[in-house]
């Protein structure tokens, strides 16, 4: 499981472009959005380099995430918003 803090996914658009794009590399692929906290949690058989960069493509700025703590500093410590849709 893969867990990535993604700051510039601002709406639902955001979510479906985003769950889309990890479908696209694995349809098996579990994806998991919280839009409030803007974390993105993808079970997957690909490689995380791969979830990574399927996120990136999609025209977002992904961070992996290696602790539940670090999501809520991910979160506070930016607000300055740069790619996706809305930003």
């Amino acid at each position: 499981m893969f867990r990535f803090q993604v700051n510039d996914m601002t709406c639902g658009h955001c979510v479906r472009s985003i769950t889309e794009a990890v479908e696209v590399l694995d349809h098996e692929a579990k994806v998991d959005i919280d839009l409030a906290s803007r974390l993105v949690t993808v079970q997957s058989r690909a490689a995380a380099g791969d979830v990574s960069r399927a996120i990136q493509e999609a025209g977002y700025n992904p961070t992996v995430v290696e602790e539940p703590s670090s999501v809520a500093q991910g979160a506070a410590a930016s607000k300055r918003q740069v790619g996706g849709c809305c930003g």
